[in-house]
C-alpha cells in the first residue's frame, strides 16, 4: 500500500457515552447498546509529507448505532480555522485513515466501519488538557462543548485515578481515566454527563502508537 509519511504527537482528549472504563477496550459491548463519541487533540509536533502541523488542533465526532465493529458509523471532523489549505487537506488525509498500515491506526479502523462522512467544519477550537491531572476543556462555539474529570470516590469525594494500557493498542499505548460530558449542536449529535472520559499522550504515525 502507498501512503504519505506522517506522525502527529501531543496530548489527547476523548469521552464517549459508555461507563467509565469503556467497555470497547475490552471487546464488550456498549453500554447503552450504541456508541458515541468525540475525540480532540493537540499537535505539539506533526507533519505529513512536508507539510508541517505543529501547533493546531482537531476535533473528531463519531457515532455507530451498535458496537463499533458492527459497522454502519457516522463521522465529521472540525479542523483547526488557524490551519492553511494545505494544512487542513493534510490533516483530512491523515484521519481518513487511508495513509494508514490496515488495522494500525485508530483513523484505519474507524474508517473501515464508517458509512457516512460528513462535511468536515472549520472553526475555532478551544482545547486545553492536563493528562496527568485528568482535565479537558473542549469548545468549538455554537457546535461543540465537552469536559473532563476526574474520577470522584462516591464516599470521600476523593480523586480516584485508574489506567488503561494497551501495548498493542492502535490509538494509545497508556490513558489515563476519566469522566466526561459532551454536548454537540454538529451533524453527530452528543449528549451525555459524566459518562467515560481518556487522556492520554498520544504519537502516532501510519504504522500505529510509537512508544
Amino acid at each position: 500500500m502507498s501512503y504519505t509519511e506522517w506522525s502527529i504527537k501531543g496530548p489527547d482528549f476523548g469521552s464517549c457515552n459508555c461507563a467509565w472504563g469503556c467497555p470497547c477496550q475490552f471487546n464488550s459491548p456498549p453500554t447503552n447498546g450504541d456508541c458515541r463519541g468525540m475525540a480532540a487533540m493537540h499537535i505539539e509536533e506533526g507533519f505529513f509529507g512536508d507539510v508541517r502541523l505543529d501547533g493546531l488542533n482537531w476535533v473528531s465526532l463519531y457515532a455507530w448505532p451498535g458496537a463499533v465493529h458492527e459497522g454502519g458509523g457516522e463521522h465529521q471532523s472540525i479542523i483547526d480555522i488557524r490551519a492553511s489549505e494545505e494544512q487542513r487537506a493534510a490533516m483530512l488525509a491523515i484521519k481518513s485513515g487511508q495513509h494508514s498500515v490496515p488495522g494500525a491506526t485508530v483513523f484505519d479502523v474507524f474508517a473501515s466501519v464508517t458509512d457516512i462522512t460528513h462535511e468536515p467544519i472549520f472553526a475555532a477550537i478551544e482545547f486545553d488538557v492536563d493528562v496527568e491531572a485528568r482535565t479537558a476543556r473542549v469548545i468549538v462555539p455554537g457546535l461543540i462543548e465537552s469536559i473532563g474529570t476526574p474520577i470522584r470516590n462516591p464516599i470521600t469525594g476523593s480523586e480516584h485515578r485508574a489506567q488503561i494500557a494497551m501495548p498493542d493498542g492502535f490509538e494509545f499505548l497508556v490513558a489515563e481515566c476519566g469522566s466526561g460530558t459532551s454536548k454537540s449542536n454538529a451533524a453527530v449529535a452528543l449528549d451525555f454527563t459524566d459518562s467515560y472520559g481518556q487522556f492520554a499522550h498520544i504519537h502516532l504515525t501510519p504504522r500505529g502508537p510509537v512508544s
